[in-house]
């Protein structure tokens, strides 16, 4: 007798299965996107090494992600139609399969999705110039109206999750480029101001590769929904590698030319950055930032609802996504979703 997360599960059909630039490449490359990805990327990287080597190093971790976290997932769901919570029993057994990568995928997203909760009602707060206070009415109150309206499109399926995507990545693709632009003159001339380029260089992979390593796995999830190799490949391509490159090794420039043009500036985080800009430039980039976190939120839903459905068929997707996103509100609104980034990576 197999489990009913086994038994209980069908192959995507072919006729059902879509080009890799309408699921898995925007779906992807909206992790990237996300700020929670480049946020905290340069600190304790940057400030130890230069930025050749920094930039050689993000280039390494995008096909380390690609080819070890990425592929063979996503190959084994375009070939066999099913999710990675059946694919991963030929791994861990029948029973082992379902806390590895089962359960624990859906319990690694609801942290991540706290940790998105908590940076877009930062950034919708910091952008109507709202005081943070998590233990304030503002901050709940908008904590839970975005945690449960990202949980229903997340809800609706992987179709909808990357139409959303397509649409929002622009934002942050377009935001990115405008802090560059801003910030950017002079980065060629930028001295780490510790000489730690070894150091440096590895920490930068393992932020990038332990980002990236529980939506690498969900790849099977996106293999299931591409036609065929050519699929798999170019939706990593595109949606991973370069994604990677353009979303952490613009901000990294951006911070070393900031901290040329301004020796007093102390901060390597992202929204460090933004307040530099200052004035109204900055609020709207920061109320930007909360709808550009829209993709990432909704690929940590989706994961939450299909881990959950998944393992536990007899509950609905829809319960199962909202009882993993009201356990994510609550460790927002009670501060442990700040320390969960540098815990992940």
């Amino acid at each position: 007798m197999l489990p009913d997360y086994i038994a209980k599960t069908l192959p995507r059909s072919a006729s059902t299965r879509a080009p890799w630039y309408l699921n898995t490449a925007p779906t992807y490359a909206g992790v990237f996107l996300w700020i929670g990805f480049y946020q905290s990327i340069a600190s304790e990287t940057l400030d130890r090494t230069n930025l050749s080597f920094s930039l050689i190093a993000l280039f390494v971790a995008a096909l380390l992600c690609f080819g070890l976290f990425y592929f063979a997932p996503a190959m084994l769901g375009m070939k066999t139609g099913l999710p990675l919570y059946v694919v991963g029993s030929s791994t861990f057994g029948t029973y082992g399969g379902y806390i590895m990568p089962g359960l624990l995928m859906g319990a690694l997203q609801v942290g991540w999705y706290s940790v998105s909760t908590d940076l877009a009602t930062r950034f919708i707060l910091e952008g109507l110039g709202v005081p943070v206070n998590r233990s304030a009415l503002p901050y709940i109150l908008v904590a839970i109206a975005w945690a449960y309206a990202i949980a229903f499109i997340a809800s609706s399926g992987i179709r909808y999750v990357a139409r959303v995507a397509l649409v929002a990545n622009i934002i942050p693709f377009i935001m990115i480029l405008v802090v560059f632009l801003r910030t950017s003159h002079g980065f060629a001339q930028y001295t780490p101001p510790k000489h730690e380029p070894i150091l440096g260089f590895l920490l930068l992979i393992q932020v990038v590769t332990g980002f990236f390593a529980t939506a690498g796995a969900a790849g099977t999830d996106f293999g299931m929904e591409n036609r065929d190799r050519r699929d798999v490949m170019w939706g990593g391509i595109v949606g991973i590698c370069l994604a990677i490159l353009y979303a952490a090794g613009l901000p990294m420039l951006s911070l070393a030319g900031a901290h040329v043009q301004n020796p007093g500036f102390q901060s390597y985080d992202f929204d460090g950055l933004i307040r530099l800009i200052g004035g109204r430039l900055a609020q709207a980039v920061f109320f930007l930032y909360a709808v550009a976190s829209i993709p990432g939120a909704c690929f940590c839903g989706f994961i939450i609802g299909n881990s959950f459905s998944t393992m536990i068929p007899s509950v609905k997707r829809t319960r199962s996504t909202f009882a993993g996103v009201t356990i994510s509100v609550l460790l927002a609104v009670s501060g442990v979703a700040s320390h969960l980034v540098p815990f992940f990576q």
